[in-house]
């Protein structure tokens, strides 16, 4: 996922030998949706604890349902996803070897906001333009991340969304690797819709002469591909970068630490890590946590209460962040009001709820985009990261925190109502994030 070939080849290598089922047999235009999100004939089959030769009873269910594989799953989950007709899946959920199965759905990008307020087109690319020297972004300003002394070294950062542009200037002396999960593209993990480039960037843009600076500049990335050139994925390809993720998590003798998931689709949150509600993406999700990563996503866009977009109502599994408005950097409200919301306030279109753990800057977001550009845009999705990258900081001072200590620490750290912003919704008790002193 970056320039510097030489070191990464051998990682992508490995990688790619994971990779080939989903990179090479997914069928992105089969996937269409219905009104609440389900891909018809599409399903995520969770294995029991007690099969062991994984590989052969998953031939074997195929063969027996009739259907079409799509990929495997080895730690985020034990199973598989495929392509079944209606009768056959009955065949596959009574199988005794079969924990449960789910029904795939469909996952997107938070639909982000350009600073004018309208969606922003995905494919869109923004105008080059010439960086005389490195300008600091708002939301890393407002949160007082620049200039520290850690800056988030030796910590890993897993970038689960469309990619990342790995050719850009500010980014590819970080990117150590990653996985495609869509059927997408010959390469790896190149980003083709910007989404993905610009989560990256807020995180760990490189400290360096140009362009922005992220949150953790010394932090390195992984672009794990879940998503297509138009920002649309499923439960099953997200499963895809979690198991992933989960394979290189430090439990499993990995060194990804922190992921960061900017996106989200319809679900809800059982208590019980998908087991009651038959959930392969919750699970796939624990599992993850399980591994010692910590995973940061996003609210959502929507308005709405977080209890039923996923996994942003995962509250057992990470930790979930809101948009706040902030147009000058600075905490007090003294900047000019945005296009949503008044200076230091949360944005308009920021989920709330129980599930919300912290706030962080979401609007009129500077930060990498494509063709080694940069661009201005808005939502959660741009929140998330900010606080992804504050994790890293956290753990690079703090080795081996569990993400509960990281969810805590930064909840700690983070600035209350009234003292630096206000919520005239009501919807919004939570503290926004700080980096003052990680």
């Amino acid at each position: 996922m970056t320039t510097r070939v030489p070191l990464l080849v051998s990682a992508f290598a490995v990688l790619m030998v994971a990779a080939v089922v989903f990179a090479d047999s997914r069928d992105e235009r089969s996937e269409r949706p219905d009104q609440e999100g389900r891909i018809a004939g599409q399903y995520i089959v969770v294995l029991k604890d007690s099969v062991t030769d994984l590989d052969a009873v998953q031939t074997q269910l195929i063969a027996a349902g009739q259907g079409e594989a799509l990929g495997s799953y080895r730690h985020a989950l034990r199973g598989f996803a495929a392509r079944f007709s209606d009768a056959e899946i009955e065949v596959i959920k009574n199988d005794p070897r079969v924990e449960f199965v789910s029904e795939d759905y469909s996952v997107s990008i938070m639909q982000s906001r350009d600073n004018a307020g309208a969606l922003a087109r995905p494919l869109a690319r923004s105008s080059p333009f010439a960086v005389a020297a490195q300008t600091l972004p708002t939301g890393i300003d407002r949160i007082n991340a620049e200039g520290k002394e850690n800056t988030g070294a030796g910590v890993q950062v897993a970038v689960i969304d469309t990619g990342i542009d790995i050719n850009h200037p500010d980014l590819k002396g970080n990117v150590l690797g990653g996985r495609n999960c869509t059927s997408w593209n010959a390469s790896a993990y190149i980003d083709q819709n910007g989404h993905g480039t610009h989560v990256a960037g807020t995180i760990a843009a490189l400290k360096n002469t140009q362009g922005v600076v992220g949150v953790a500049p010394s932090a390195k990335l992984w672009a794990i591909r879940v998503l297509d050139r138009y920002g649309n994925g499923s439960w099953s390809s997200v499963i895809c970068g979690l198991d992933t993720v989960a394979a290189n998590g430090p439990k499993n003798g990995g060194s990804i630490t922190v992921a960061n998931m900017s996106l989200g689709g319809a679900g809800s949150n059982d208590g019980n890590c998908g087991q009651t509600n038959k959930d392969a993406l919750h699970q796939a999700v624990c599992r993850v946590r399980d591994a010692g990563v910590t995973l940061v996503v996003a609210a959502g866009n929507s308005g709405a209460d977080t209890s039923k977009a996923v996994p942003a109502a995962y509250d057992d599994a990470v930790i979930t962040v809101s948009a706040l408005a902030d147009s000058d950097g600075k905490g007090g409200a003294l900047g000019k009001a945005t296009s949503f919301g008044a200076d230091d306030t949360f944005a308009s279109f920021s989920n709330y709820g129980s599930a919300v753990d912290i706030g962080a800057p979401g609007v009129n977001i500077n930060s990498t985009w494509l063709s080694k550009t940069y661009k201005t845009i808005s939502g959660t999705s741009m929140a998330s990261p900010h606080v992804a990258g504050a994790a890293a900081l956290y753990i690079a001072k703090n080795p081996g925190a569990s993400w509960t200590q990281v969810r805590d620490a930064l909840i700690g750290a983070g600035e209350a109502i009234g003292a630096g912003h206000s919520d005239p919704s009501g919807k919004h008790p939570e503290r926004v994030l700080r980096a003052d002193t990680l």
